[in-house]
């Protein structure tokens, strides 16, 4: 991309996040995909660059620049690998995220250096087997014993869920108050009343761990509340808006690989006499691919700058997850297709970018919720 409205410290920290990805993610991608994990010590370098702390100020451990430089770095390391991306944007947005906005003192100094650091990783529990975009239809319940929180239910969906320390778990906590009546809290993973049901088995970004958890009376110091009693709803969609932002770089950088991989076989490809890229029909789809790459980086970077700026970007941030998500299916399409049949193989990495690929038009709020956010926006354009 040009630089040209980049800083220096914004082109240091995706050119940094570039050469580690393209050095240590990539060439293990493929294993990660079959072994459904991503090994530890990779981890523990991200953490040790920076890469997951990049909302968290350095007074808190972190090392926080500005949005733009993290989309930049979500872009590269979803590039090397979809399903690193996926875990360093839920990490840093909704892991990370809730504690920084709307943690105490005490729970900021007691987790956010630790987050920042990769020692421990963040999950985000919100969705339920029976509410997904109707996030706030839960039937999880916390209530306040003698001091203690108790909380029961059953969250699904939960991405790094085997792997985290912390646990942001949503609950109701005043069933006769609707959508006011959810509060969020704070969980370590080691609490004997929250526990990993399941690794589930997915289409794509296998390397991720996604879990169904359950909790079962659950005991939690009343300091365990996040943010006020009753706010929960306003907290996970705060944290929303900008984990979509993550998404969205998440789903260019898995079709940017996906790009680059069809120019890079379509200049080795020779048929009827002449390379791929010499055939307008491919040349074409090439120039569509690119033109489309560079579309969702502007949206998903306009919107992180007005997220830096503290400005509103709810419907900003929903356009850039939706187009970037939508484009990166029908990139990663087009390039299985110029592989022909060698995209239909494991061997290649479309394979695998296709389907890492798909997930990012449902997680931290499907297309369909994109759609009805933008156009409720709309009550707000100005003519």
């Amino acid at each position: 991309m040009n630089d040209l409205e980049l800083s220096e410290d914004q082109r240091l920290i995706r050119d940094m996040a570039r050469q580690f990805a393209q050095a240590e993610l990539a060439p293990r991608a493929a294993g990660w995909d079959k072994s459904g994990w991503i090994d530890s010590s990779v981890i523990q370098q991200m953490g040790e660059l920076g890469l997951l702390g990049m909302v968290v100020p350095e007074e808190w451990g972190g090392s926080y620049v500005d949005y733009v430089a993290y989309a930049l770095a979500v872009e590269e390391v979803s590039a090397g690998c979809g399903a690193t991306g996926a875990l360093m944007s839920v990490h840093n947005s909704v892991g990370c995220g809730p504690v920084l906005n709307y943690g105490t003192d005490e729970q900021k100094q007691t987790w956010l250096a630790k987050l920042a650091s990769g020692e421990a990783i963040g999950c985000f529990c919100l969705t339920e087997p029976q509410a997904g975009s109707e996030a706030h239809n839960l039937r999880t319940r916390a209530v306040l014993e003698n001091g203690e929180w108790v909380l029961n239910g059953a969250k699904q969906f939960v991405s790094n869920g085997k792997r985290a320390s912390l646990a942001v778990v949503f609950a109701v906590t005043d069933p006769e108050l609707g959508k006011k009546g959810l509060s969020a809290f704070l969980v370590p993973t080691d609490n004997p009343g929250f526990r990993v049901e399941r690794m589930e088995h997915k289409l794509g970004i296998r390397g991720s761990d996604t879990c169904a958890i359950s909790l079962d009376n659950c005991r939690l110091p009343e300091s365990a509340l996040l943010g006020q009693r009753g706010k929960g709803l306003s907290i996970a969609l705060s944290g929303l808006e900008g984990g979509r932002i993550g998404i969205a770089a998440q789903a260019l950088g898995i079709a940017r690989a996906a790009f680059e991989a069809a120019l890079v076989y379509a200049r080795d490809r020779t048929q009827f006499g002449q390379a791929l890229t010499e055939h307008q029909s491919i040349a074409n789809m090439l120039a569509d691919m690119h033109m489309q790459l560079n579309a969702s980086r502007l949206l998903i970077l306009h919107a992180a700058r007005l997220r830096t700026a503290g400005l509103p970007c709810l419907s900003e941030a929903s356009q850039a997850k939706l187009f970037a998500s939508e484009m990166a299916e029908a990139v990663c399409s087009k390039a299985v297709q110029i592989h022909g049949g060698y995209g239909y193989l494991e061997d290649y990495p479309v394979e695998r970018l296709y389907r890492d690929a798909r997930i990012t038009q449902i997680y931290e709020g499907t297309s369909e919720i994109q759609r009805l956010l933008i156009a409720r926006e709309l009550r707000h354009y100005s003519l």
